[in-house]
């Protein structure tokens, strides 16, 4: 992941306002110098910076995979830097990494072309993708459908579809219930022929099967429900009727035992 023009803030749990450089903060880079709302307008970067964020993808890639790790998601979304490449609302460049589709779509791509090069064909690569940005003139589920397809084809292996982030909205409690993200997984499992993942408001195991068996989505990525409770993985099996592997340590406390 690469924060772009959202970097040097405080967290999320701070308030998420402006580090000035006294305290650590730092001028973040982007696409533009479009500023975020409420942050500092960022520094363009330029296309040999724009090379080096490839390079760092792939760093990435690599210590990741040797600390262990058996996927490697692509985090372009939520308004970090590779989602304000794609989006126009944060996209205002003038050569290849601007303006059409393919050029606002050029690094991903060449990010995750790169990032497959690095670790093989045996490792899943995952890219986040925020399906909308949910305004006019902004990125929306066609550009997320178009682009999927295309990161099929260097090698991506699952998209993970979220939404929003690149520019501040207000959803309604209508537009925002449990799974509501789901129809985007299931319109780019649909159109750009490659696996999804579904994410937001999935806090239980009924629902995340249901999801699958209806066909929306592929996998369903758990984040909130497994703050609340780290076991979440464990005790879905077993409401579900399946046995998985727990740690040894916290064996004794099954429910459901392992088959014979």
């Amino acid at each position: 992941a690469h924060a772009g023009r959202k970097a040097g803030t405080r967290p999320p749990w701070q308030g998420r306002s402006h580090l000035a450089p006294e305290e650590g903060g730092w001028l973040s880079v982007g696409p533009s110098t479009i500023p975020h709302d409420g942050l500092p307008a960022p520094r363009e970067l330029s296309k040999s910076e724009i090379a080096d964020v490839v390079d760092d993808f792939v760093r990435a890639a690599r210590r990741a995979i040797a600390a262990g790790f058996q996927v490697i998601e692509i985090h372009s979304a939520h308004g970090y830097l590779l989602h304000e490449f794609l989006s126009p609302l944060s996209n205002a460049r003038t050569d290849e990494y601007g303006g059409s589709f393919e050029n606002r779509t050029r690094l991903v791509s060449e990010v995750m072309a790169a990032v497959r090069q690095e670790v093989g064909e045996t490792v899943p690569i995952f890219v986040r993708l925020s399906a909308t940005d949910y305004i006019d003139g902004g990125w929306t589920i066609d550009d997320t459908v178009r682009l999927s397809a295309m990161l099929k084809d260097v090698g991506c292996d699952l998209i993970d579809c979220s939404s929003g982030g690149v520019a501040p909205i207000r959803l309604t409690e209508d537009d925002v219930g449990p799974g509501y993200q789901v129809k985007f997984a299931e319109a780019v499992r649909n159109g750009a022929n490659i696996a999804t993942g579904a994410v937001g408001l999935i806090n239980d195991a009924e629902q995340a099967e249901a999801i699958l068996g209806d066909g929306k989505a592929d996998a369903i990525l758990v984040a909130r429900a497994a703050m609340r409770n780290p076991h979440f993985a464990m005790e879905a099996a077993e409401q579900l009727g399946e046995v998985i592997e727990w740690p040894p340590q916290l064996d004794r406390a099954r429910r459901v035992k392992q088959r014979a």
